[in-house]
């Protein structure tokens, strides 16, 4: 089994979308280039959602009209529906995201509709990105655990997860979305899961409310799983679980790799300043535990 792994960062979009402090897209469009400098060769630029229900992410065409593209570098988006998409196809995306949970209560209470339903309302998508020559990504929410109904059937996320990848996903993205996962309940997920679909076109999602973040991609690392989300200075938090701290930080990802002795092709020290940079424009430190320790080593002592 390869020994290279591929982060999909997703720190512009799931990372920035509920600061309530609004952004500038000019310094969107900078985090993504930057991004892309440190080494990352899939970055999550925004999502074509409705400005009603996710004001930070309304200047979503002009973010991603401004970025400098690169050869080889995958800028995904999240659509959520048939005319996010269109929206996404007008300035030229390459690929797109879609997303359906494995809890029935947290699709009812997220978007007013239950799993089956959502699952249906992918079919226009799906056949308008074929149509387009437009790769898709699926997630799977609420894979470990519900804010609302609290344990998730592993059946339900094998059966969500299925269901996305026999419609086209090229990739599945498991999502711990309220972060309180363990790793031997992570591996266990994944392996359900692996018993449907390939390992190769998996990958795993982890906020890190409980601290459990880091131990959990192990476990997945462990289990054969070779791509992971994660979001520089661990930006993000979801905002239906009580003291949410944010997604993984790719950070930290990237020193649990090097531990490991994955390659990755990401520059560590570039990524560490690059979450002080976006940490500083939104007014705080930056998540990342490796990042603040990477940049403190690196600066010379004061007596």
């Amino acid at each position: 089994m390869s020994d290279s792994v591929r982060l999909v960062e997703v720190g512009p979009r799931d990372g920035l979308q509920n600061e309530s402090k609004s952004i500038p897209a000019a310094v969107k469009i900078e985090l993504i280039e930057r991004l892309v400098a440190c080494g990352l060769c899939s970055v999550e630029a925004t999502s074509f959602v409705s400005p009603k229900w996710v004001p930070q992410l309304a200047d979503a065409a002009d973010v991603f009209a401004g970025i400098r593209k690169q050869v080889g570098v995958r800028y995904p988006v999240l659509v959520p529906n048939l005319q996010g998409l269109e929206r996404a196809l007008a300035v030229g995306v390459e690929e797109v995201a879609i997303f359906a949970a494995a809890s029935e209560a947290f699709s009812q209470r997220n978007i007013n509709a239950s799993i089956a339903e959502s699952l249906q309302r992918f079919e226009p998508i799906m056949h308008r990105a074929r149509v387009a020559g437009v790769a898709v990504r699926g997630y799977v929410s609420t894979v470990l655990g519900c804010p609302y109904q609290g344990e998730v059937a592993l059946n339900d996320v094998v059966r969500v997860a299925k269901y996305l990848y026999q419609a086209g996903c090229y990739e599945i993205s498991l999502g711990d979305t309220i972060g309180v996962g363990t790793p031997r309940r992570a591996r266990t997920m994944l392996n359900a899961v692996a018993s449907e679909i390939p390992m190769t076109a998996l990958a795993v999602h982890f906020h890190d409310t409980w601290g459990q973040a880091i131990a959990n991609i192990h476990a997945c690392l462990e289990a054969g799983v070779r791509v992971v989300d994660s979001a520089v200075a661990g930006l993000g938090g979801c905002p239906y679980a009580a003291g949410a701290s944010g997604n993984v930080a790719s950070e930290d990802v990237v020193y649990l790799l090097d531990g490991l002795g994955m390659s990755h092709g990401i520059d560590a020290s570039a990524l560490a300043r690059t979450g002080e940079w976006i940490s500083t424009q939104l007014g705080r430190a930056s998540s990342s535990k490796a990042g603040r320790a990477l940049l403190a080593r690196q600066s010379p002592a004061v007596d």
